[in-house]
C-alpha cells in the first residue's frame, strides 16, 4: 500500500533532516521521483514552490508530496513520518544529551551539524535551480542578491519582490 511506503520512506528521511525538510530535497527527489517514480521533476518542483509560497513550516513540502501521491492519507502519513520518529527520539534522549554538556565530543557534534545542514540546504537549492532551468539572468540575480544581502541591511522581502518583478517582466 502506497501510504505505508510513504510512511516508511519519510520515516527514514526524518533521521537525517538536519536543517529541516528543505535540506532533504535532493534525497526526497531521489526517493519520490527517481526511485519510486511517484512524481515527475516538474510536479516535484511545483510542490516545493507552493510549499515555499505558503505560510508555515518548511515541512509543508512533505505534506504536499504525500497529498499528491496518496491523497489525504498520504499527506497525513508522510507528515507524521517526517515529524514523529525524530521527535520521539529527541524527547527520549534530550536529558541524556544535556548531561554531557561541556564534553569535547558533545561540542564537536554540535559544531559539526551546522556545516552539514548548510551543505544539505545548498544541495536542495541547487536541485531546485536545475529543475527550474535557470538561465544566465537568473544566476546573475542570485549572485547580485547574495552580495547585496551580505553587504546591506535590506529586508529579504525586497529581494523577493525584485525577483518577482523581474519574473513578471519576463526577464527571468
Amino acid at each position: 500500500m502506497i501510504v505505508v511506503e510513504l510512511f516508511l520512506e519519510f520515516g527514514l528521511l526524518s533521521f537525517v533532516a538536519f536543517g529541516g525538510a528543505t535540506a532533504l530535497l535532493p534525497e526526497m527527489h531521489r526517493v519520490v521521483v527517481e526511485n519510486h517514480h511517484w512524481l515527475d521533476d516538474t510536479t516535484f518542483t511545483h510542490l516545493y514552490a507552493i510549499a515555499q509560497a505558503a505560510p508555515g513550516p518548511n515541512v509543508l513540502v512533505v505534506t504536499l508530496i504525500g497529498w499528491e501521491i496518496g491523497g489525504l492519507l498520504g499527506a497525513f502519513a508522510s507528515t507524521l513520518a517526517m515529524c514523529l520518529p525524530m521527535s520521539v527520539l529527541i524527547y527520549l534522549l534530550i536529558d541524556r544529551w544535556e548531561s554531557f554538556s561541556g564534553k569535547r565530543w558533545q561540542k564537536a557534534v554540535s559544531i559539526g551539524v551546522a556545516p552539514l545542514a548548510v551543505g544539505l540546504i545548498f544541495s536542495g537549492a541547487t536541485l531546485i535551480a536545475q529543475a527550474a532551468a535557470f538561465g544566465w539572468a537568473a544566476w546573475l540575480l542570485v549572485a547580485v542578491t547574495l552580495v547585496a544581502n551580505l553587504r546591506t541591511k535590506l529586508h529579504p522581502l525586497w529581494f523577493i519582490g525584485v525577483g518577482a518583478a523581474l519574473g513578471l517582466l519576463g526577464v527571468i
